[in-house]
């Protein structure tokens, strides 16, 4: 587990079946992470169980968002870590909030523990990430923490039958 002030990353658990089943379900998401078909409850299940295996053979890593304020057992998120790439010493990074717990400096927090996470345990050289244009606040979450805007790729996205550009944003550990 990486522990913070506010919040804790850690491993998936069976009982979070019920937090991703509604999430990866959710239509409004899917062009977060490129899908276009609903997941099983079984489909994601085998997700949670085999989330066990090391991310030098998975390649990726996802950890769910806990509080760590007293009396608060909710998943308020996840963050993940995707196309990790141990030759060249780098890893995309994807975060999500739920709506009601936004705007709180949680993904800050949980964005600070994972690069923390990367730079030093992993030993990536880089992280980056993908965000569409009209996602003003995880352009300014990102930012924030010196991802630095590399490149824009125009009509990228394809979402509500209106082409939207994604920007690239990078973050070199110095």
């Amino acid at each position: 587990m990486l522990t913070g002030k506010n919040l804790t990353l850690r491993a998936l658990e069976p009982s979070d079946v019920d937090f991703f089943y509604e999430w990866e379900n959710n239509e409004k998401l899917w062009h977060l992470s490129n899908t276009i078909t609903p997941f099983s409850r079984f489909t994601l299940e085998q997700y949670i169980l085999n989330s066990h295996q090391d991310i030098y053979t998975t390649k990726q890593l996802r950890l769910v968002i806990d509080q760590n304020e007293p009396g608060q057992n909710d998943s308020i998120g996840s963050i993940d870590l995707f196309e990790f790439d141990p030759t060249n010493k780098r890893a995309g990074i994807g975060i999500l909030i739920t709506d009601k717990e936004r705007n709180k400096g949680y993904a800050s927090e949980a964005l600070e523990l994972l690069i923390n996470y990367c730079f030093s345990t992993l030993q990536l050289h880089q992280l980056y990430c993908n965000i569409s244009a009209d996602n003003q606040t995880s352009l300014k979450l990102f930012k924030k923490h010196n991802f630095t805007l590399v490149g824009l790729k125009k009509d990228w996205i394809y979402v509500n039958e209106e082409w939207v550009d994604e920007y690239i944003l990078q973050l070199i550990k110095t």
